[in-house]
Order: C-alpha cells, then sequence, then structure tokens
C-alpha cells in the first residue's frame, strides 16, 4: 500500500537592508486655518526641495508628498468644557533612500525643525534583490519538506518518497476537500517600522512556507 506524507517545510535567508523609506509630515496647528496651512506649506517646500536635490545624487529613489489634511477640533480644557477650536494642517512627505549616511544627516535636520513630525524609518531591499533571494528560500523550503518527508518514510521502513502536491500553507487539498484558508503569506519581511527612529539598518528577513504532500511505496 502506498503511503501518503504531508508535512511543511520552512527557510529563511537573511539579507542586509538595501533601502529605507522614511516619513515625515509637516504638521502645524493654530487658531487660523489659512495660516496654519500656509505655515505647513512654508515648511513643504524647502523640505522637497532637498529631496530633488538627493533624487539628483541618486541618494533618493522616489519620493513623494500627496498627501495634505486640513481639520479643526475644539479641545476640552481641565473644567470640562470645549475651548476654541484649533485648525490643523498636515502635508506628508515619503521618500525612499539607497544612501544610509544622507538619510541619517536629512533626518538629523529636519528632526530638530519646529513642526516637522517624523513618523519612522522602514527598512527593506530592492525589488530586484527579494524576488532573487525568494526564489531560493522558495527552493529551500521545499528541500526542508523532502528531508522531512523521507525522514518519516524512514521510520516506517518505506523507500523513496515523490512529491505529489506543493502549495503555499493552507492551500494542500486531498479528494473530496475543500482548500483552507491560508494561514501565512509565502514570504515576509522584518523592517524597523515603528514610532520610534532607528538609523541602524535592520536585517531583512526572507521566510517561506510550503505544505507538501509525498508518496512512498
Amino acid at each position: 500500500m502506498t503511503l501518503d506524507i504531508t508535512v511543511r517545510g520552512s527557510a529563511e535567508q537573511h539579507h542586509p537592508a538595501e533601502r529605507a523609506t522614511v516619513s515625515l509630515a509637516a504638521a502645524i496647528e493654530g487658531s487660523d486655518k489659512a495660516q496654519a496651512f500656509a505655515d505647513a506649506l512654508a515648511i513643504q517646500d524647502p523640505l522637497t526641495g532637498q529631496l530633488k536635490e538627493l533624487a539628483d545624487l541618486r541618494a533618493v529613489e522616489t519620493w513623494s508628498s500627496d498627501q495634505v489634511r486640513v481639520f479643526s477640533h475644539r479641545p476640552w480644557d481641565g473644567d470640562g468644557r470645549r475651548g476654541p477650536a484649533v485648525h490643523v494642517a498636515r502635508v506628508q512627505v515619503r521618500a525612499e533612500f539607497t544612501d544610509f549616511e544622507r538619510l541619517s544627516s536629512f533626518l538629523d535636520h529636519w528632526s530638530s525643525v519646529d513642526g516637522v513630525e517624523v513618523g519612522g524609518v522602514v527598512w527593506d531591499v530592492s525589488a530586484k534583490s527579494r524576488r532573487v533571494v525568494e526564489a531560493e528560500v522558495r527552493k529551500a523550503a521545499v528541500d526542508d519538506a523532502v528531508v522531512k518527508a523521507q525522514a518519516y518514510a524512514t521510520a516506517v521502513r518505506r523507500g523513496k518518497v515523490v512529491a505529489v502536491q506543493l502549495a503555499d500553507p493552507g492551500m494542500l487539498t486531498g479528494p473530496g476537500e475543500a482548500p483552507a484558508a491560508p494561514m501565512a503569506k509565502a514570504f515576509a519581511l522584518s523592517d524597523g517600522q515603528g514610532p520610534e527612529l532607528d538609523l541602524t539598518p535592520a536585517e531583512i528577513v526572507v521566510r517561506v512556507e510550503v505544505d507538501a504532500r509525498f508518496q512512498a511505496d
């Protein structure tokens, strides 16, 4: 009788960061809505001007500043009464750096400017590197599944295993079975995203899991 063996293989690879995406905002509060908006734009202009220069130097791969919010709120005072309206203007800026030294100088300057909020830095690899690394890790995950399945087969005195099904986690099915909901993405990247500012490049971890079904005589 043929023996069916179902296992999950996994593998991961660490890769140095190649990209850093920084999020900033020119955020101004004031009693006059038009003035708050004008002050936010006054910060945005030199900020985006510097990003254009860094892009020309190939230190910045891409950047954008296309998200603008203007809203008002009335804060409560210590006696539980609503105060006068406060108007807030926020202009979002995002930039992808490839030169980490210039990124450090850029943030060192703008984090000290009144009205500028630094949201954080997300580390990543380039799209080209990700495709190469993912392919290598997927193969390693399949190799891991083969080793596991063969160990099971050997333990019960069976022969060489042969793969009959491969799938992303949770998608492996048998006769009459419905596909299960995927348990995880095929890969995940760790990064330095968070409220704190971390200028140490985070090591990127690419991890792959694969479900596999084998048969052994």
